[in-house]
């Protein structure tokens, strides 16, 4: 075992596991679509107050993009969606998307849609409301996704859109097993991945999150494709490389007392847990 590795994994045991759904859904405790649905309120919560869920979704046709197991999409019906649709590239979700939806009474009013965000089978002007919840960091094609939305966006509709830059304290995305703060900073890639692969070896769902982490093939364990490492510098230079104005734009600090650190240039990425951006389509 390289020195590295064997120091992440040292190092890793002093810090005490994140609640995080994967663990929950091994140990019985809630399915990853109840889980989403409990949390579904904290995914708009960064909007407020200056959008409110009823702003958001009552009576909108809402697409959620990066839906998982679409707890969250069920969620928006709760607070007066008139409809959802639920896009995930990950195919296995939604047979526990369908069966939840039916569980609460919302079949009728909601659709899975098993599909690459970036090329969807819908049709123009669909939707009143896009969401993009921790979605933007994982797509592989952030801009293409973007213009997907708004294309499928009506005119005078809006898109939501929040996400956790790459550097802030998690921006791994591996904290269901690694609790370190910062590793991505500390360790290496490989590094990572073989500390990951060794964290989760024996696990109900090893293959699962093998696939999920670093792409189709759970061989390929020194390249994390879960993620495209999204920062503010960069989400906002495509904005700009696209013509966007954002109708509103927020960046939330870790904590209110490192709100200076996170506005800091040269600082920020560490400092900023979530970006929240409302783009809205012009009319025609």
């Amino acid at each position: 075992m390289r020195f590295s590795i064997w120091l992440l994994l040292k190092l890793n045991k002093l810090f005490p596991p994140i609640q995080h759904p994967f663990n929950l859904q091994n140990d019985g405790s809630q399915t990853y679509a109840q889980w989403q649905y409990q949390w579904g309120e904290k995914t708009v919560a960064c909007f407020a107050p200056r959008f409110t869920p009823k702003d958001i979704f009552e009576g909108h046709k809402v697409l959620d993009m990066g839906c998982g197991a679409a707890g969250k999409s069920l969620y928006y019906l709760s607070v007066g969606a008139k409809e959802v649709v639920g896009v995930d590239v990950v195919s296995h979700y939604q047979a526990e998307a369908e069966a939840f939806a039916r569980e609460l009474g919302y079949e009728d009013r909601f659709r899975f849609l098993c599909g690459d965000a970036t090329r969807l089978p819908l049709e123009d002007d669909t939707f009143d409301t896009v969401i993009m919840n921790d979605f933007m960091e994982h797509v592989s094609d952030p801009e293409a996704a973007l213009r997907e939305a708004l294309r499928l966006l009506k005119p005078g509709g809006r898109i939501y859109i929040n996400f956790p830059p790459y550097y802030h304290p998690t921006g791994a995305h591996m904290s269901d097993v690694i609790g370190i703060p910062w590793v991505h900073i500390l360790f290496s890639e490989k590094t990572l991945c073989a500390a990951y692969c060794q964290l989760i070896h024996g696990l109900p769902d090893e293959q699962e999150r093998l696939a999920l982490r670093f792409g189709d093939d759970p061989n390929n364990r020194e390249k994390i494709t879960y993620i495209n490492k999204m920062t503010i510098r960069r989400f906002r230079r495509m904005l700009r490389q696209m013509g966007i104005t954002p109708y509103w734009y927020r960046e939330l600090p870790l904590r209110r007392i490192l709100t200076p650190l996170a506005k800091l240039p040269g600082l920020k990425e560490l400092f900023v847990k979530m970006c929240a951006v409302v783009i809205e389509k012009p009319q025609q």
